[in-house]
């Protein structure tokens, strides 16, 4: 019998578009002689709807009319199964759309990458494809994601962390930000990806720009130098906790002095991410394998595999570095756990293929729910018994 897939991707996001986007591609190529594939589309008010027409890419041009002739669902656990359940229920029939065995989030971005779902889905009691929830909360937080590493001995560029309250005196968080950092600086919001709200500052009234941009995203802010004689390259890891191995290097092409929204997701691609054709980040100017020594690729995919050991990630995530060429030393920037078009154009070279990459993952999901069943999470106690509140917890005996 083959395992049914239920294929999440949408949500409240600003990579929202870039989602359908990646998960519809990946679930073109999951091997349907061994997995039935159920898309279930998340809409920006995290409303979750299947239906024959939720994994065709040309009907997100009008996701009114596509919703209308779609079902709305909710995940119902009964027993040990797990289904989705027609929502709101008919009062005859049967309301059952569909059993699930496997989740696999296909999402990008706050409120879906960053844990959020991950942790309702493993509520659930669902195997989950990909990090789970702590994982996928630290490498959304930049802030956190850094501490973690650079304690764990990986190189990454020093940075302070500011939030809104901070930013209620800006006048006083430029001088903060001058006295800790020489120009240029750059701005990141602390939790998004695909280059949104990020800016580099030249002198204050960059930064000034840059504050308002980094800000608009997020209640947090992350600064830092930034690296003026740049080479980026990017890196995949397939694997969890136990065993992992990295993908190819690439070196992305950007437009500007930072890899932005554009250059990931629409100058590559005909008509943009919007048209049919769209590849996602498969679509990105890019040169594989990268420009850059033996040593150095070597160098980077040993890094990228202890860094997604150090963080606790599984499944694919994709880790992008910072050479400064004017040192030749390597910075650790940023981790995408669930990265643009899951990075299986960096798998290609090394000879795996994209629905070799996708069973991969749905296994590695089903090895950790082998091993957390044998997690004993609860157990019988009589600590309840005789237990009298008395009108509230100050009347407790305990």
């Amino acid at each position: 019998m083959k395992l049914k897939v239920a294929v999440l991707f949408g949500g409240k996001s600003t990579e929202h578009e870039i989602s359908i986007i990646s998960a519809i591609q990946a679930i073109g190529y999951i091997n349907k002689e061994k997995y039935d594939v159920i898309p279930v589309y998340m809409t920006k008010n995290n409303d979750f709807y299947v239906g024959d027409s939720i994994g065709n890419i040309e009907e997100y041009t009008h996701i009114k009319e596509l919703l209308a002739k779609s079902t709305q669902v909710i995940f119902v656990k009964e027993g040990d199964k797990v289904s989705l359940m027609r929502y709101p229920m008919k009062k005859f029939g049967n309301n059952v759309i569909s059993t699930v065995d496997v989740a696999f989030p296909i999402v990008h971005g706050t409120n879906v990458e960053d844990g959020t779902l991950q942790g309702y889905l493993a509520t659930m009691g669902l195997p989950v494809v990909g990090c789970d929830v702590l994982s996928s909360a630290v490498g959304m937080n930049k802030y956190v994601m850094k501490t973690v590493l650079k304690d764990s001995g990986i190189p990454v560029l020093d940075c302070k962390c500011y939030t809104w309250k901070d930013y209620e005196d800006v006048d006083s968080l430029v001088s903060k930000i001058e006295s800790g950092f020489t120009y240029p600086v750059i701005i990141k919001p602390l939790n998004l990806g695909s280059s949104i709200g990020i800016k580099v500052a030249k002198d204050k009234d960059e930064l000034l720009e840059a504050l308002d941009l980094g800000f608009e995203f997020s209640k947090k802010i992350l600064v830092e130098r930034a690296i003026t004689n740049l080479k980026e390259i990017n890196c995949s890891v397939l694997g969890d906790y136990e065993s992992a191995e990295a993908s190819e290097c690439e070196e992305p092409v950007n437009s500007d002095e930072i890899l932005s929204f554009e250059d990931k997701y629409i100058s590559g691609s005909k008509g943009g991410a919007k048209s049919s054709g769209s590849k996602g980040m498969a679509s990105l100017k890019r040169k594989i394998p990268a420009d850059i020594t033996s040593e150095m690729r070597d160098k980077i995919r040993k890094m990228a595999v202890d860094a997604f050991i150090a963080l606790g990630c599984s499944g694919v995530s994709r880790i992008d570095f910072m050479i400064d060429m004017d040192t030749n030393e390597v910075y650790l920037n940023e981790i995408n756990t669930i990265p643009g078009s899951l990075a299986f154009y960096l798998w290609e070279p090394l000879g795996m293929k994209y629905e070799h990459l996708l069973d991969n993952m749905i296994q590695l999901a089903l090895k950790a729910d082998r091993e957390n069943h044998k997690v004993v999470y609860s157990f019988e106690t009589n600590v309840l018994e005789g237990v009298k509140l008395g009108g509230g917890a100050k009347g407790s005996k305990m």
